[in-house]
């Protein structure tokens, strides 16, 4: 199944307190579970203004409807094609869907 990252432009996010981001990822977790188990949220990253979303889902589509649910921008949405990390320095190898 596809990963994407989502971008989200959420102003002073890196301020957020504890509880602001509970509240924002019981949200996202409620809405996760009434649409089902194709899509996945793995795992963000927050900086000053921004989220960058990782998730498993089958198209674009079920992403932009969790985003649209939950209130929550998804202001780029890109597939991942690959994943480097320091053992890709290591050998060429075959291609494998991320």
């Amino acid at each position: 199944m596809p990963k994407y990252v989502i971008e989200r432009d959420i102003p002073a996010i890196g301020d957020a307190t504890p509880e602001q981001i509970q509240a924002i990822s019981q949200k996202s977790c409620s809405i996760l579970r009434a649409l089902g188990p194709d899509i996945q949220w793995l795992h963000s990253y927050v900086t000053g203004d921004k989220m960058y979303c990782v998730y498993i889902a089958p198209s674009e589509d079920l992403i932009r409807e969790h985003a649209s649910q939950g209130g929550f921008p998804a202001n780029r949405i890109s597939e991942v094609k690959e994943v480097v990390d320091p053992t890709s320095a290591e050998k060429p190898r075959r291609r494998v869907a991320a």
